[in-house]
This record gives structure tokens, sequence and C-alpha cells, in this order.
């Protein structure tokens, strides 16, 4: 009817509310919260009362999402909660990606390369125009904190969801926003922020400072432009590699340096605000656990934080907001020493990727408030009003290789299995399975979320989780996450952005043999890979006792057709590159069950029974090994076997040798490989040259970072294949060199180290 209003509003993962309110003269739509009894209660949006445009304030019938992948999907769905139509824009590298799909409508705006589509603020607005839209949502990243792109929004009559562009600007550079957070009676870190940018000029400040320093992009954001110094020595090629970043990234390669906090703790406090002077804060996160500057693992609250340092670092971070008159969804960052003394660093003028921890513990919707503020609506809540309770975590999977310094992963995902979503787990993802992960963009895979009563349950929760994802095709950080959350002082939260670094050893340990178990399920699996059909290898299976239990399922207790006994070969991953042979005895036992004996070339003979195992018809295995009962499934992907199981440690992968002709025609001149899809930032060698082993050789840059290539081992440099500024597909040469000792072939992958 022309006098009621319908809005359906939900936070992802939890029940729906739909709610009709009758309209007055003052427009009504109810605020949405979760169902669970103690968030933060559900109040009403209304129009301001009186003043211009209060009797036009409603909520937009179109929005246009100005980003990609699981951002662009995360504002969908709120909008789409709410009967707001939505439009995506899309690059060629994305025309057939989630986003797309999700999407009422979808425009096509540039080539892959950022700059040429997703940066292009004239195509998106062109693209509102014809389209309807009456706003456009940033999301993160690309147009997010771009005080311009919100100022031509203005000035073209569409409504920019997000901060005013004065506040953009204000809190755009770290050096001016620590002056207003200074006036503003905010706790700020000394250092130096001035104009004169010369390499002299900043080394005496950093002198002067003590070291270590922070050198910071001024314009930064999102670890980029960011290095820390530990000596004087060191201070002219960092600062060299974060202006390089900084103006890739940024476009400005103006840096500040301040004195670097030993053990601190990267703490954040979301504010909320709306155009009528309210706002609120919505608590803590800690994001502490960091690798290059990029956080990992997010958690809310902050694990042992005072109850009065709570109430002040939200506060502190509300009056932060005022001081800029911030609009919508924001974040104040601090630093936080072990007093728990805390400092501005910087303010996020855009909604966070690890926003959904804060709307698990609060049970508001984050998206959903910023498309009310955006529109005009006035803030329900005061203060008082917003609760938390419980626990949640983000964890980021990225497809990358931890082992390998984070070194990123691309290519399609040709297998993706993820944790059911839940009311207390959700996974926040913009790609699909055979979706590709492109050089363009960040390598997130997604975000998995979960809640529970306390830290220990969600914590719990987050590895039972992380246990349940299959990925192939590409490396991912899955089983590094899962070393993080089970490590000891990340349990006790004992949390610092130095933790990765402090328990290097911890996480990284190299040599990590599998067990016997674990070697007799990758066996299994490889057996079966044999057989081409299940269901053939089923119906060629050996004697078995129909009595059995086994018998129902289909190729159980199969014996293969193959010699009574049969020998293959397994190659342990063991790091940097490293392997370890396992070759493997199968004897087919009677009945269908197996004897295997592992003979390891450093820790000898082992053997393990089979007495029963099992094809079932959707390929999954399961098998009784020893006095253990095992189901798991197995994917092969070139001369890579994964295995993925339930419960701890039950997903890993083993590798099958190549064939030997693959191996065959080495040659004296080795190659250092691309390990990506890059392009040459930087050629630091010649032909002629004598290099030492990690001498570096070539600076890369991918996915807007920098990588560090360097010699596998002494040599002499032969040739090199590309100049500064070319593209280089993935395991193309890009220098070939002859081995210091006899001549030996070389292999190296990427480092980065930048």
């Amino acid at each position: 009817q022309p006098d009621y209003r319908a809005t359906m509003s939900t936070l992802p993962g939890a029940m729906m509310r739909l709610t009709v309110v009758r309209m007055s003269k003052r427009t009504a739509v109810l605020a949405t919260c979760t169902r669970r009894r103690y968030a933060t209660p559900a109040r009403v949006w209304q129009a301001p009362e009186g003043g211009a445009g209060a009797a036009d304030t409603r909520m937009f019938d179109k929005i246009l999402i100005a980003n990609r992948g699981e951002i662009a999907c995360r504002v969908m769905r709120s909008a789409k909660a709410l009967g707001v139509r939505t439009v995506a824009v899309y690059s060629d590298a994305d025309a057939n990606s989630l986003h797309v799909k999700m999407a009422d409508e979808a425009y096509r705006i540039g080539p892959p390369p950022s700059a040429e589509s997703y940066l292009r603020s004239d195509v998106i607005l062109e693209v509102a125009k014809r389209s309807g839209a009456q706003a456009i949502h940033p999301g993160y990243g690309f147009l997010s904190e771009n005080a311009r792109f919100a100022e031509e929004c203005a000035a073209k009559g569409v409504a920019f969801i997000g901060p005013p562009a004065s506040a953009i600007d204000a809190m755009g550079s770290k050096s001016a926003s620590k002056q207003i957070m200074s006036d503003a009676g905010v706790p700020v870190i000394g250092g130096y922020h001035g104009e004169e940018q010369s390499l002299e000029r900043l080394a005496a400040e950093a002198e002067k400072i003590g070291y270590p320093v922070m050198i910071k992009a001024v314009l930064g954001g999102g670890g980029k432009g960011m290095r820390i110094v530990e000596r004087a020595e060191e201070f002219e090629a960092q600062l060299s590699s974060a202006r390089n970043e900084a103006m890739k990234s940024f476009r400005d390669d103006r840096v500040l340096v301040e004195k670097f906090i030993v053990d601190p703790r990267h703490v954040e406090v979301q504010v909320f605000a709306d155009a009528h002077g309210n706002t609120v804060h919505l608590f803590e996160r800690d994001c502490s656990v960091q690798r290059r500057h990029q956080k990992v693992i997010e958690e809310a609250p902050a694990p042992g934080l005072r109850p009065e340092v709570r109430a002040e670092i939200g506060e502190t971070a509300a009056r932060a907001a005022r001081a800029v008159n911030y609009v919508g969804a924001g974040t104040v960052e601090f630093i936080m020493d072990a007093e728990q003394n805390f400092y501005f660093m910087e303010m996020n003028t855009r909604l966070q990727v690890e926003h959904p921890v804060t709307e698990f513990i609060t049970g508001m919707d984050l998206v959903d408030m910023q498309l009310h503020a955006a529109a005009g609506f006035v803030l329900p809540w005061a203060q008082a009003d917003v609760q938390f309770a419980g626990h949640a975590f983000e964890a980021r999977i990225y497809s990358e290789n931890p082992a390998n310094n984070f070194l990123p992963g691309t290519g399609p995902l040709e297998r993706l299995v993820t944790p059911a979503p839940s009311d207390s787990v959700r996974v926040e993802t913009g790609v699909l399975e055979g979706d590709e992960v492109t050089v363009h963009y960040d390598p997130m895979i997604a975000k998995l979320v979960v809640f529970s009563r306390d830290r220990d349950a969600a914590l719990r929760k987050l590895v039972r989780c992380l246990n349940e994802y299959e990925v192939v095709g590409l490396p991912t950080n899955i089983r590094f996450l899962i070393d993080i959350a089970r490590h000891p002082a990340f349990v006790k939260g004992q949390v610092t952005t130095g933790f990765i670094e402090q328990y290097n050893d911890d996480l990284f340990r190299d040599g990590r043999r599998l067990a016997p178990a674990a070697l007799a399920q990758a066996t299994i699996a490889a057996l079966v890979e044999q057989a081409s059909d299940v269901h053939e290898v089923a119906a060629r299976a050996g004697e078995r006792d129909d009595g059995s239990p086994w018998a129902t399922l289909t190729g159980e207790g199969f014996r293969l057709n193959a010699p009574l006994r049969e020998r293959l070969t397994l190659l342990e991953p063991l790091g940097d590159g490293e392997e370890a042979a396992v070759e493997v005895a199968v004897t087919h036992c009677a009945g269908g069950g197996l004897r295997l004996d592992f003979e390891h070339a450093t820790e000898g003979a082992t053997s393990v029974e089979v007495p029963q195992w099992a094809v079932d018809e959707d390929g999954s295995i399961r098998a009784h090994i020893g006095d253990q009962f095992f189901q798991f499934s197995s994917a092969v992907r070139e001369h890579t076997l994964d295995v993925f199981g339930h419960g701890p440690n039950a997903n890993f992968r083993v590798n099958l040798p190549v064939d030997p002709w693959l191996a065959a025609g080495e040659a004296d001149v080795g190659s250092v490989l691309a390990p990506m899809p890059c392009k040459i930032e930087k050629v630091l060698v010649e032909p002629g040259t004598f290099v030492a082993k990690d001498t570096p050789l070539v600076v890369l840059e991918a996915m807007k970072m920098e990588h560090v290539i360097k010699a596998p081992h002494d040599g002499v440099i032969e040739v090199v294949n590309y100049k500064r500024g070319e593209l280089v597909d993935q395991g193309q040469a890009l220098v070939e060199f002859r081995s210091d000792d006899d001549g030996a072939a070389a292999a190296a992958t990427g480092s980065n180290d930048a």
C-alpha cells in the first residue's frame, strides 16, 4: 500500500527479519540486528525532524558498487536485503566473477589493470548515470579513500556511501592527520612529518628519533610503502623500496619517519556516525598478527584489554571521528604498548576488511548502517545502546606460499570446498570453484569468520572450520593459519605485530615428516588415482565378506587387479623446495586388505596394516589404518597429491615423481624462473658478473608488491633475458647463469623480501 514500507534486513549468516512499518509524517525503517537476545537492541531509522530535505529522506532504489570480489558480494547481500537493486562493474579479468553474477546489472569498465578499470572514476560515474544508480558504494581499496572521487560523485548528483571528501582529505595524510588528532587530544607517537623529503634530512631525523624506526608512506594504507629499519646502514635501501611501493600504490612517494614501538599490538576501533552529528564506537578489534604489515587473523574484542582501557580507547576513537566531522563507517587504528598505552596511527575512512568480527559481537550490520546514513537517516543508537557479547575471529585465506616469504600464487581454483555457513560461521568470498586468481588483484580467496560464546570456543571453531577447507590448484596459507591459531602464545592471547617473526621457528618448521597413517592415506589415494573409474575399480575388487558393514559401500574392501606386490614413490615436501623420498611397497592381502612398508632414506622402515578400505560413490575413501578409522578424499594435479580429511593435521600434500623423460636434457646453464606473471621493476646484475648465493638479481612487481629474486647459489651471470618494464609470464627464465660448483644446473624460486 502507498502508506506502508517493507524492509527486510539481515546480517549475513543470521536469521532474516521482515518488518512492515506504517508510514506517518516521518519516514521510519527498522534498523536490524541479529536474532541473538544479547545483541545491540533494534532501533528505528528515522528521517531528521525539520530542515531541508527531511521530508524526502528515503532509502535508495539502486546503488552501484565500485569494487570487485568478496566486498562487492558483501555489499550486495545487505543491499538486496533492503530491497535495493545493485549494479556491478567489472574488468575483462572479472567478466565471469561472482559479483557480476550476483548483481541485478553489470557493466564492463575496462581491461584488467586497476588503473584502466576499477580506478577509472570517470567511467564508473558514467555507468552510474547510464544505470540510474542513485549512490555509489566504494567498498575498500580502489577509490574508497579518494577524496576527489567523493567530490566528483557530489558534483554528478550521486551519493557517495562514505565520509565527506573533507574527512577523507584530513585523514588521508598521515602527517596532517596526526596534527589534527593531537589538537583533538588524541595521543600520537612523535616523529618526523615534515615536507623536506631529501635522503639526508630523513636519515638525520631517523638518527634523532633513534632506531628502530618505521618509514611510512604519507598517503599509505594496507601495509604498502611501509618499512621497519633496524639500523642506520639499512635506511637508504629501505627508504628507496618504501618510496617505490608508495608511488605505485598511491602516486605519491612522500614518507614520514616515526619511532617504532617494540612488541606493539595493533588495536583498532570501529566508529560510526550519521550526517546529523551523532557518533558512536562499536568497540575494538585486535589485528596484531600480520605478515608484511598486512593483517592475517583479526579478532573482537581485543584479548586481555582492561575494562578502563576499553572504555578509554573507544571514547578516544569517537572523539577522533568527531574532530573531522566524520560520516559513515570508519576505523581508528592505534598502536598499543605492553602497558596498554595507546597512540593514534591512522584512520581508515572506509569499511574495513575485518568488519565482520564487529558485526558478530554487536549484532549490527555495518553495510545496512552505511546505506541508511548515506540516505540521510538519523543514527538510532546512542553509545549506551551499543552492546557486545561473545568473541569472533576472522582469518584471511590467501593464495600464497608462506614458506616462500608469502609469495602470491595465481591460477585456477580447480577445487574449492568451504565450511558450511551458519549463524556463527561466515564465508566471505568473491570466487567459486573454477574461478581464477589473477596477478592483477589481491590474492585473497576468502575470509573465514566465526563466532562463539567466548574466545576459547571461538578459537576451537576457527581451527575446525579451517580444517574443513579443500583447495586444489593454488597454494594457500590455510596450514599456516591453523599453526598460528593452535600456537600456545596465540591461544593465551599473547599477540603482537611481531608474532610471526617471534615464533618463526614454530610456524615455519622445515622438515616436518608425515605420520605413517598419513603416508598410508596418500598411498591409498595414489592407488585409487591409478584407476580411471571408481566404479570399474570397485567391480574388479577381490573377495569380501558380504556380511561386513563395508559390503554396503560401493567399492568397499577391494583389491586392485594388479600384481600381488607393487611399489610406488611418494615425495614429502620439507620446505625451501626440498623433498624426502619415501619408497612404498604395497602388498595386496586376501580379503582386499593392504600391507604398506615405507622405506625412508633417513628415518628407516615402518609398516602399516590396512585391513579394510573402500571407495564410495562420490570418490571419498574410507579406511581402517592400524587401529584407527579414517575418511578422506583426494585430488591429483600435475605431480601433486592433496589429501583432505577430518580433524587437526588431516589435510596435507605429497608430491609424485616426475616421469624420467620430463627431467631429461638438463644443461650446465641454470635459470632463475619468474614465480608468477609479473613486470620487471629492476635488473640488478649484468652478464659476466659473479654473484654469491642470495645476491639480489631482479626486482619484480606483482599484485602491487615488490618481490626480490635472489641467486640460489654462487655462479656467473651468462644471460639477462628481460629489461625493466617488460612483462613476464610465470615460469620464464629471468636470468641464466653457470653454477660455481661443477656447472650443476641451478633452479630457484622467488623471495619477496621487499
